[in-house]
């Protein structure tokens, strides 16, 4: 008969298809580590029940190439008779509800039952919990063997893992899947439905810059119809926290660690080992038989002076490198990858999806051991190391070290790579800006942390960075930023003529275009009122373009060229408009995209009261489809959408559905306002999630500062509800 050890591992390799039997690159899951992983045993226990399996035939090995490593490893297979025993001992339910997120494997724990009973118990009621307790001492295992059985009810789990460029929009964006909104108010109101929960694991590794949004997010979410489960370091991270129960995870009894080891050990000399260990389950698993025992309440001097201590010279120098790092590093991105398999084998690494680091019980030890000197040494090293490397997750890298060795702290740097970084991933640049200005006193610093800030619609750290500035009209102009994001809006305008008054004439013709062109912006679809017309148009006329450049003049020009001849199209000003038209096309030529994007727009206004013409759907059809530019792509789209109303053409819904909003650049202010162009639509287009839609439209509104557009958004849905 089968023990249940037996049993475990060919139900845990009966998860992976026959066809990988003879494939070059295999899972993880199927290696010794993997399976030892997923059972949560020590790597030593599965050696007696591995061999017995496959002396009967349940089981076979061979050596290959396992996805993650760096040579060929042993891994194991079942066979068919494998997977016949352990279909007659496990059934599989089909009654689940969706798993959504980067959930990790389900793993066998052993001596929690009445942990994950409670906590299970709780959730279904709805209660919110926050779940904490020391590193390595269990909690994410916990916490999936919880969404098991809440899955098994019928509930939908949804799974968000933290790391230190976390905020509201990256938890969201796993919790939900494709095309998440931003705001707290709209993720939140997207989430709110009965029989769901939320999990935030590793909570604790999210930065200081983003703490408070991220508590504000889950305490918003458990006033939903849905429950929250935060799983985190103690002491966790957002100190007092309301609607959470609060639950402690402590070592496991010794009668109940006995399991994570070999079962031919002697049971007392099993106790004594998980007495030794507190019942901490990774230092258990850590164990091998050639170690000493520390005494009672020891483990992190166990892990400093028994597992580190025992790695060799590669071993060593791969954990430093995934120690120092400021995020989990794929194996193909390590620059001393020669000891992973070592430190994999000794159970020292864990891993979320193809992104590894130690455990953090490992980490923190090994971290506590370095010197001073050691540390900037080694974060020097490092950037050097990342310099190499192109893209902004190695730019988000190479900054974190930069700016823990003082030896490469340099302002110039930083403004020349922060843009790059930010475009892409303004969290990340967000907290690189954070750790910058707390360690290098420079107005440069403080103007981009500023404007981050007021790109992201983060009003408190927004007016923070601002105050540090010296008082002028760069510091006037973030002012009247904020207080058109906190609705004050004739405060800001009168800041901003103030600022602009205040500049030089080259720097005060830029400003004031820039200033009209968001004017024009500031307002939902639909034709443009006519005073607003005329006032811009007014402006436009009187603004002095000599003191610029050449460069910059033809620049400005070619602004206000475009912007006139929108007006004139929505005004009916058709000699106007074919004026302008020709004015750019001498300038640009006639293949340029702008001039195409031109002349699509005419077409689609130049209609009756009725909807656009097929030739004119047709020519934004083939732009929209040809287009590279996701920018063009959208403006085209939404003018599409405008001028076939209220009927619109399959072919159209399906260009707006597929369209990706985070194509956009969030560092420049045409596409934040596109992008929440984009969400208008959405809720016009959906009108059963209008009110997530429409929320997280008129917070992008007010983030690219078109005040009166979120104003008349604001009515509109008010009036809906």
């Amino acid at each position: 008969m089968l023990t249940h050890r037996q049993l475990a591992i060919l139900a845990h390799l009966s998860n992976f298809g026959s066809d990988l039997e003879g494939s070059w690159d295999v899972p993880r899951g199927l290696s010794l580590v993997g399976i030892a992983e997923n059972l949560g045993v020590v790597r030593s226990a599965l050696n007696p029940p591995l061999k017995a399996l496959e002396e009967g035939g349940y089981i076979s090995t061979r050596t290959a190439h396992v996805i993650g490593s760096n040579r060929r490893r042993k891994v194991v297979h079942v066979t068919q008779s494998g997977r016949e025993a352990s279909a007659s001992h496990y059934r599989i339910s089909t009654d689940r509800g969706a798993l959504i997120g980067p959930i990790p494997d389900l793993v066998n724990i052993s001596g929690r039952e009445d942990d994950i009973s409670s906590i299970t118990e709780a959730s279904l009621g709805g209660n919110s919990i926050l779940l904490e307790g020391l590193p390595g001492i269990g909690k994410t295992s916990l916490a999936v063997s919880v969404c098991n059985e809440i899955a098994k009810t019928g509930w939908t789990v949804r799974w968000a893992t933290a790391n230190a460029d976390s905020d509201p929009r990256s938890i969201g964006s796993m919790w939900i899947g494709d095309n998440p909104p931003s705001s707290i108010e709209s993720i939140s109101s997207k989430l709110d439905s009965k029989r769901t929960i939320l999990i935030l694991d590793e909570a604790q590794e999210i930065s200081e810059r983003h703490i408070s949004s991220v508590k504000a997010l889950i305490e918003t979410c458990s006033n939903t119809s849905a429950v929250v489960l935060v799983v985190t370091r103690a002491p966790n991270p957002f100190g007092e926290i309301s609607g959470f129960m609060e639950n402690r995870l402590e070592g496991l009894d010794p009668e109940e660690a006995v399991s994570l080891l070999p079962e031919e050990l002697a049971k007392s000399s099993a106790l004594e080992i998980c007495r030794a260990m507190d019942g901490h389950p990774l230092a258990i698993k850590l164990w091998n038989p050639d170690d000493e025992l520390p005494g009672s309440g020891a483990v992190q001097e166990f892990v400093e002076k028994t597992v580190i201590r025992r790695l060799s010279v590669e071993g060593s120098t791969s954990l430093d490198e995934l120690s120092i790092s400021p995020l989990p590093l794929r194996m193909d991105e390590l620059f001393e990858p020669e000891g992973a398999d070592e430190l994999d084998d000794s159970a020292i690494l864990r891993w979320t999806s193809d992104l590894v680091e130690p455990h953090h019980l490992v980490r923190n030890v090994r971290r506590a051991a370095w010197s001073d000197e050691e540390v900037t040494k080694m974060h020097f090293e490092q950037a050097e190391k990342w310099s190499s490397r192109k893209g902004p997750r190695a730019l988000r890298i190479e900054a974190h070290h930069r700016l823990s060795s003082e030896e490469l702290r340099d302002t110039d740097w930083i403004i020349d790579n922060i843009g790059s970084l930010s475009s892409e991933d303004s969290s990340a640049a967000a907290v690189v800006l954070e750790q910058a200005t707390r360690l290098i006193e420079e107005e440069r610093l403080f103007e981009m942390a500023a404007d981050v800030a007021l790109e992201r619609g983060e009003a408190e750290f927004a007016s923070m960075h601002i105050g540090r500035l010296e008082d002028g009209p760069n510091r006037k102009i973030r002012e009247s930023r904020l207080a058109r994001i906190e609705g004050d809006y004739s405060k800001a305008n009168e800041i901003e003529n103030e600022a602009i008054s205040l500049m030089p004439p080259s720097v005060r013709a830029r400003a004031k275009i820039s200033s009209l062109v968001r004017r024009y912006d500031d307002r939902l679809p639909g034709p443009i009122d006519s005073e607003l017309a005329t006032s811009i148009l007014s402006e436009v006329n009187s603004v002095e373009l000599s003191a610029l450049s050449i460069e910059d003049r033809e620049m400005a020009s070619l602004a206000i060229d475009i912007l006139k001849h929108s007006i004139s199209l929505e005004t009916g000003d058709l000699e106007e408009a074919a004026r302008s038209r020709d004015s750019l096309e001498e300038r640009l030529g006639p293949r340029d995209p702008r001039i195409t994007s031109l002349d699509i727009k005419a077409r689609l206004v130049a209609r009756a009261d009725g909807p656009a013409n097929a030739e004119a759907m047709q020519s934004a059809r083939h732009q929209i489809e040809s287009s590279e530019s996701p920018l063009e792509r959208i403006k085209i789209i939404h003018m599409a959408l405008e001028a076939s109303s209220p009927e619109h053409p399959e072919w159209l819904l399906r260009e707006h559905s597929d369209f990706l909003p985070s194509s956009l650049r969030e560092d420049l202010p045409s596409h934040r306002r596109v992008s929440s162009h984009w969400w208008y639509w959405r809720g016009v287009l959906e009108p059963r999630n209008r009110l997530s839609n429409w929320n997280e439209a008129i917070i992008r509104l007010r983030n690219s500062e078109c005040s009166e557009a979120a104003k008349e958004l604001t009515s509109r849905l008010a009036k809906e509800l």
